[in-house]
């Protein structure tokens, strides 16, 4: 198992990428191997100053890196030798089986669509959060950002790969899907929540529950929870709102900090060809060692051989 991590990505790279990758290595007595990319000169030391050794990691030379704020589609292409470009180039070429960063998201997401291709039969890929619930166990809200405006189509499909993941990688064995809507009778909402209701209702892989409100994200009501990425987005950066609140005012509480992002590490880009992880910008160590965990898993179960092998038998029966 080979995981490859941007070690220039986020506004805290290279410096928290490397803690990340020595308490990532301190947690596990049989490790992946890593490739660390970026450029040498800056990378090389804070491995060493961490105490990481050499044979528990290749270091792959990157001397470009794409900021934050650059236009994704022109910087991919008058950067080709950038930790992102080199990270897509590695994944395309099966020397890596994962590729983890925390840098522009736009440039992650032209690389991951243009570099690494959609899995045949899906529209659009999608990405997701996790939902901390009372009871512990997390849910899946998707879309949080990468389709603001979508079709019904879209949150069918959205809706299969949610519980395809909530199933092989949360071990939810039957998913349960809401669409979030403003009412919980059939017929609520916008267009778009009107149209999508009865092809989710009729769809014998799905295990539809009906409309979901906005009261019942946090509650056990739904295992999975589809909307379009507008408002995913909204609801996401609302609940790090929480979690930023509470802190500030000094407020210790079990539940208010599962809503930290860095305990989830960073967020898949379900839907395409290979294992493509997106971090959040202002990443910390915790969050690049759990991207990486993520990133196990993700090869560990299969999980992109199995969304290919759904949409397969979707597609022959269509």
């Amino acid at each position: 198992m080979i995981i490859s991590l941007d070690m220039m990505g986020g506004d805290f790279a290279p410096e928290e990428a490397v803690k990340g990758v020595r308490l990532y290595l301190e947690s596990t007595s049989s490790p992946a191997d890593l490739l660390l990319i970026g450029h040498q000169d800056a990378v090389q030391p804070l491995l060493d100053q961490q105490g990481i050794p050499k044979a528990r990691y290749e270091l792959v030379h990157a001397p470009e890196v794409i900021g934050m704020h650059e236009p994704p589609t022109r910087a991919l292409k008058e950067k080709p030798h950038s930790s992102i470009a080199v990270g897509f180039h590695l994944l395309r070429e099966h020397r890596s089986d994962a590729f983890i960063s925390a840098g522009n998201t736009g440039a992650m997401m032209v690389g991951t669509l243009y570099t690494i291709k959609t899995i045949e039969g899906i529209l659009r890929p999608t990405i997701s959060t996790l939902v901390p619930r009372e009871n512990g166990k997390p849910g899946v809200l998707l879309d949080v950002g990468l389709n603001a405006d979508c079709k019904p189509e879209n949150l069918v499909q959205f809706a299969l790969l949610g519980t395809l993941y909530a199933r092989h990688i949360l071990q939810i064995p039957e998913p349960r899907v809401g669409l979030l809507n403003i009412g919980e009778e059939e017929g609520k909402g916008n267009l778009l929540a009107q149209a999508a209701y009865p092809l989710l209702k009729q769809h014998p892989s799905i295990r539809f529950i009906g409309n979901v409100e906005g009261r019942d994200l946090f509650s056990e009501k739904a295992d999975v929870i589809v909307c379009e990425g507008f408002t995913g987005n909204v609801i996401l950066k609302l609940g790090e709102s929480f979690y930023e609140i509470a802190r500030r005012r000094g407020i210790q509480d079990a539940y208010i900090d599962q809503m930290n992002f860095e305990n989830y590490g960073g967020t898949p880009v379900l839907g395409v060809a290979e294992p493509v992880i997106i971090g959040h910008g202002i990443s910390s160590a915790l969050a690049f060692k759990n991207m990486i965990v993520l990133a196990e898993q993700m090869i560990q179960s299969h999980f992109t051989d199995t969304i290919r092998q759904v949409f397969e038998q979707i597609n022959q029966q269509s």
